[in-house]
């Protein structure tokens, strides 16, 4: 296929080096690339000889008349020169558009064609057991187990309210977290509240008398069994078929009895947890017990991912990505994480992000890199590059003081997963996601009339939109 790039004098030099040996490369009368319109192409004179020639896909002329008009395909590129080399590498797998950007179409693409492959994986696999129809072990996908933390402490109405959440970010499992001053009664209330979503709920305590009254309303899995728990309630496990997380009591060779006791008694779906360890206080160690079991047995695996993530002041979301690939390596089948401390929110959808992201990587053979989906949040995959002639410029100075407009100040905040802007006169609240969406409508409704206050609004509603992407709190005024 024979293909042209088009571009403007300021990003030619990227676009060249971007573009290689790949298609042509030709330079429009126009110094921004976007500005390139239907008429600049009308007068080349060789343009019917391309199979296809992309323009840059921040144009927004009408295109598609043209190449009617031409009898050649003329199709929006990548928004940024830097993702030529990409979007050529796959010029013979995708139609390109006259609406989308190349790089977003590739990305839609990519992460379509990801997500239906792990659905093909998943469907054909074989689990050593199931939980409610959740597959565990086996070639499975790991699954994600969220714990709300406290359980028992929640209304009914707030303990749905956490676990259809958790269930939207991509939890497998609801876990319930008993506090230890949890009574029986309070158990069974909290069991049969979250036994109508339909997925399984793990009930998590060592009390013995607590994990009877689990197992008795209807819970899917215990975490977790010891030797004492085994003893004295074993036997209910057992007679649910309900699955168990059977952890040591001291040593790694306790662990092994446990299993052995379990077993004996009749519990049939086992879960080993060798217990992962907080950084500082033997996590290497532990790990070498994950992989010393795994070398012996084919038990599924238990990882307590949130030993980590909740012990580090770090990003959860490499650390997440990391320990998803530990946990690959071991053969894990259950990754388990609270989503307890603000540092960690997010958690779970990171965690699923991830399980899928290692499925396909062993699927491909290949590092977890190119699937068509990522964790990448905050650094860029690709750096984009504008580069822009400086000439006398001047040192910004900064107002000490704000002009209030006449028109009246506004209140910024996030409520309820969204960007709330409430004007002081008016009482006139407005809300929504897109900080361009809300000035448009403040614009619109007159409620600005200096400028000063338009760019501080911009400046504001962009802090929030961006509190929001990352999850992070939103005080107006203050530093993001």
């Amino acid at each position: 296929m024979r293909i042209l790039v088009t571009t403007g004098r300021r990003a030619y030099d990227s676009v060249k080096k971007a573009v290689g040996n790949k298609a042509d490369v030709l330079l429009l009368d126009v110094d921004v690339a976007a500005l390139i319109t239907p008429s600049l192409l009308r007068a080349v004179s060789n343009i019917s000889s391309y199979d296809l020639v992309l323009v840059p896909g921040l144009a927004s002329g009408d295109f598609a008349s043209l190449e009617r008009g031409l009898g050649v395909k003329i199709r929006l590129g990548p928004k940024h020169a830097c993702d030529l080399d990409w979007v050529l590498q796959h010029s013979d797998e995708i139609e390109f558009s006259h609406t989308v950007p190349a790089c977003q179409l590739l990305s839609s693409k990519k992460r379509g064609e990801a997500l239906e492959r792990i659905c093909q994986l998943e469907g054909r696999a074989t689990p050593q057991f199931t939980i409610k129809d959740v597959k565990i072990g086996g070639n499975s996908r790991m699954k994600v187990t969220g714990e709300i933390v406290d359980a028992t402490r929640l209304h009914e109405s707030e303990l749905q309210r956490v676990a259809e959440r958790y269930l939207q970010d991509g939890a497998d499992i609801i876990d319930l977290g008993i506090p230890l001053d949890a009574t029986p009664a309070e158990v069974r209330r909290t069991v049969e509240a979250t036994s109508s979503l339909g997925v399984p709920i793990s009930i998590d305590t060592l009390d013995s008398n607590l994990i009877l009254a689990g197992v008795e309303a209807g819970a899917d899995m215990v975490l977790s069994l010891n030797s004492s728990s085994i003893k004295s309630v074993g036997w209910a496990v057992a007679s649910q078929d309900i699955a168990a997380v059977v952890i040591p009591d001291d040593d790694f060779e306790s662990l092994w009895k446990n299993i052995e006791m379990a077993q004996e008694i009749g519990i049939k779906k086992i879960v080993a947890d060798p217990i992962l360890a907080p950084i500082g206080h033997g996590f290497i160690d532990s790990l070498t017990s994950y992989h010393k079991f795994r070398q012996v047995s084919n038990l599924p695996l238990f990882f307590g991912v949130g030993n980590i993530t909740e012990l580090m002041d770090a990003d959860s979301i490499g650390i997440n990505a990391t320990l998803a690939g530990i946990a690959m390596e071991l053969y894990a089948s259950i990754l388990f994480t609270p989503q307890y401390s603000d540092k960690a929110k997010g958690s779970i959808k990171e965690l699923k992000t991830a399980t899928q992201m290692m499925l396909l990587a062993k699927d491909r053979g290949t590092a977890p890199k190119d699937l068509g989906l990522d964790l990448l949040i905050i650094k860029e995959k690709r750096r984009r590059e504008d580069e822009i002639k400086v000439e006398n410029p001047i040192e910004a100075t900064p107002h000490t003081e704000r002009a209030r407009d006449p028109k009246g100040c506004f209140r910024i905040a996030i409520h309820d997963e969204k960007i709330v802007a409430k004007h002081e006169k008016e009482g006139i609240t407005i809300t929504g996601t897109n900080a361009k969406a809300i000035f448009d409508t403040i614009q619109d409704l007159g409620l600005v009339s200096l400028t000063e206050h338009a760019a501080y609004l911009g400046r504001e509603l962009m802090k929030a939109e961006l509190a929001l992407r990352f999850g992070r709190s939103y005080i107006q005024d203050d530093e993001f």
